[in-house]
C-alpha cells in the first residue's frame, strides 16, 4: 500500500528554493531560445529572400525539434538521470545557438534551428519533472510555477536583447560587431544562458525518485532530508517505501502501457495530449514569435514594435507571478477555467479590431482607436494565458500521470505540445495573409473549446503525492499496469470535482 501521509512533515527551505531555481533555468532557456527568433524574422526574410511559407517553416522548425526532444527527454532522464539530461540540453542549446548565428544559408539555418529545438524540448520536459520530484506535495504547484516564471523571464530577456541589439545597430539587418548583422548576434546571444545553465546543473542533487530506483537509498534519504525538507527519519522511511513500491512498475515501463482506452490510448493520456494542444491552439506563441512583425503589419514602426513586444513580455511575467500566488490556493482546474474565459473574450476582441483594418499602400492599418484596443486586448490575452494555461499545463503534465506510465506519458504530452506549437507557428503567416481577423477568430474558438474541455474532463491534482496519482484514494493500492485509468481516478483528496470528471 502506498503511504501518502508524510506531507505535513515537509517544509520549504533555502536549499530547496536554490535547487528549484537552478532547475527552472531550463525554463529560461526554453523561453529565450524559442522567442529570440522574434526580432530576426524580417531580417531573415530579407537576407535569404524567403517567401511566406518558407519563412514560417524557418521560424517553426525548432518546434519540430522540440517535439523530438520532449519525446525522448523523459526516457533519457529515466536511463541516465535527471541532472545529466539537463547537461545534455544545455550543451545542445549552446552549440545550436552559435551554429544558427553563423549559418551560411537557409538550409543550415533550418538544421541548427531544428537541433536547438531538440535542446528546448529536453529543457521543457526535464525541468517540471525534476521540480515535481524534489518538491513537497503541498508546495509543489507554487514551486513548479517557478519554471514558468523562468520561461516568461526568458521570453522577456529574448525580446529585450533583440530590441537592444537592433537599437545599437540601427535595425536587425544592420551590421553590428565583427561584420555580422544584429540578427545573427540575436541568435548567438542564446549561447550565454545555455553555458550558465550547464555549469549550474552539474551541481544539482539527483532526484530522490531516480536515486531510489537505482538502489541508492542513502543518497535519496540525504536529498529528502536536506532538499525536500523532511524532518524525521520516520517520514523519510515512509517516503522511501512509497517510492520503492513503484520502482518495479517504472522499470517495466513501455509505450504499450499507454494503450487500452476506447480511442487507443488511456483516457488520462488523451487528457494530457489535449491539455497540450489547447495550450498552443489559442495562439499564444504567435504573440511571442511574430509580435514584432505583427505590429509592423498593422502600421507600427519597427522601433515601436520592439517596445510593444517587450511590454507584452513584462505583462507575461506579472501574470505568471499571479499564477504562483494562486495555483496552490485556487487549484489547477479552476485557474484553467478562469484563463479560458479571459482568453475567449480578449481573442474575440482582437479579431474584431483587426477586422476594421484599412489597407493603405498595400499594408493594413488599424484606424482610430482600434490600434489601442487591439493592444489592450493582446495584453489581456497574455494575462489570461500567463496566469492559467501557461504554468498550469506544465504543472499538470509533471504530476497528473500515475508512476507506472509517467515517463512515456510525459513524453507524449510534451511532444503533442510542440507539434501543436509547430502547426500554429507555421500556419500563422499564411493565416495573416488571409486576414488577421481570421487567425484570431480561430484562436478564440479554441479558447472557448478549452473551457468546455476543462469543465467536463480535467481532474484536480492539487496537494496529492506523485506516488498517489492514479489511485482511487490515498488508502487504496495503485492500479495494475493494464488497467485503464479514467479521469475520476486522479481527483484530488482535498478538492471534490463534480461529475462527470
Amino acid at each position: 500500500m502506498t503511504d501518502t501521509t508524510y506531507t505535513a512533515d515537509e517544509r520549504v527551505n533555502s536549499r530547496l528554493i536554490g535547487v528549484v531555481a537552478t532547475a527552472a533555468l531550463g525554463g529560461f532557456l526554453f523561453g529565450f531560445d524559442s522567442s529570440i527568433i522574434n526580432g530576426t524574422v524580417e531580417a531573415i526574410r530579407e537576407q535569404f529572400s524567403l517567401n511566406t511559407a518558407v519563412l514560417g517553416f524557418v521560424v517553426s522548425v525548432a518546434l519540430l525539434g522540440a517535439g523530438v526532444g520532449a519525446w525522448t527527454a523523459g526516457i533519457c532522464a529515466d536511463r541516465i538521470g535527471r541532472v545529466k539530461t539537463m547537461v545534455i540540453a544545455a550543451t545542445i542549446l549552446f552549440v545550436s545557438s552559435v551554429g544558427a548565428g553563423l549559418a551560411f544559408g537557409v538550409i543550415d539555418l533550418i538544421i541548427w534551428r531544428f537541433l536547438g529545438g531538440v535542446g528546448i524540448g529536453f529543457a521543457s520536459v526535464i525541468a517540471p519533472g525534476y521540480i515535481a520530484e524534489v518538491s513537497p506535495a503541498k508546495h509543489r504547484g507554487t514551486l513548479a510555477t517557478m519554471q514558468q516564471l523562468a520561461l516568461v523571464t526568458g521570453i522577456f530577456m529574448a525580446l529585450l536583447t533583440s530590441a537592444v541589439l537592433a537599437w545599437v545597430a540601427g535595425s536587425a539587418s544592420s551590421e553590428l560587431w565583427l561584420g555580422l548583422p544584429a540578427w545573427r548576434w540575436m541568435l548567438i546571444s542564446a549561447a550565454l544562458p545555455s553555458l550558465v545553465y550547464g555549469v549550474l546543473a552539474v551541481r544539482l542533487p539527483e532526484s530522490p525518485r531516480f536515486l531510489t530506483s537505482r538502489g541508492r537509498t542513502a543518497e535519496a534519504r540525504q536529498v529528502l532530508r536536506e532538499v525536500v525538507g523532511m524532518r524525521t527519519e520516520a517520514s523519510i522511511d515512509r517516503a522511501i517505501d512509497s517510492m520503492l513500491s513503484t520502482v518495479k512498475l517504472e522499470s517495466r515501463q513501455k509505450f504499450s502501457d499507454l494503450l487500452g482506452g476506447r480511442f487507443g490510448l488511456l483516457p488520462l493520456v488523451w487528457i494530457g495530449i489535449l491539455l497540450s494542444v489547447f495550450q498552443q491552439f489559442v495562439g499564444i506563441n504567435v504573440i511571442f514569435y511574430y509580435s514584432t512583425t505583427l505590429w509592423q503589419a498593422v502600421g507600427f514602426q519597427e522601433s515601436d514594435s520592439f517596445i510593444i513586444s517587450v511590454i507584452t513580455a513584462v505583462t507575461n511575467i506579472v501574470a505568471t507571478i499571479i499564477a504562483i500566488l494562486l495555483i496552490d490556493r485556487v487549484g489547477r482546474r479552476r485557474l484553467l477555467l478562469i484563463g479560458s474565459a479571459i482568453m475567449t473574450v480578449s481573442l474575440g476582441t482582437m479579431a474584431l479590431a483587426f477586422a476594421q483594418a484599412n489597407v493603405i499602400d498595400g499594408a493594413p492599418v488599424l484606424p482610430g482607436s482600434w490600434g489601442p484596443i487591439a493592444l489592450v486586448a493582446a495584453n489581456l490575452f497574455v494575462i489570461g494565458f500567463g496566469m492559467s494555461w501557461g504554468p498550469t499545463v506544465w504543472v499538470l503534465l509533471g504530476e497528473m500521470f500515475p508512476n507506472h506510465i509517467r515517463a512515456y506519458a510525459l513524453g507524449v504530452g510534451g511532444a503533442a505540445q510542440w507539434l501543436a506549437n509547430f502547426v500554429v507557428s507555421a500556419t500563422f503567416p499564411s493565416l495573416a495573409d488571409a486576414g488577421l481577423q481570421l487567425a484570431y477568430g480561430l484562436y478564440g474558438f479554441f479558447a472557448l473549446a478549452s473551457f468546455v474541455f476543462v469543465f467536463f474532463l480535467v481532474p484536480e491534482t492539487n496537494g496529492k503525492q506523485l506516488e498517489a496519482m492514479g489511485e482511487d484514494s490515498p488508502e487504496e493500492p495503485a492500479p495494475q499496469i493494464k488497467k485503464p485509468v479514467i479521469p475520476s481516478e486522479v481527483s484530488s483528496p482535498q478538492t471534490s470535482v463534480p461529475d462527470p470528471v
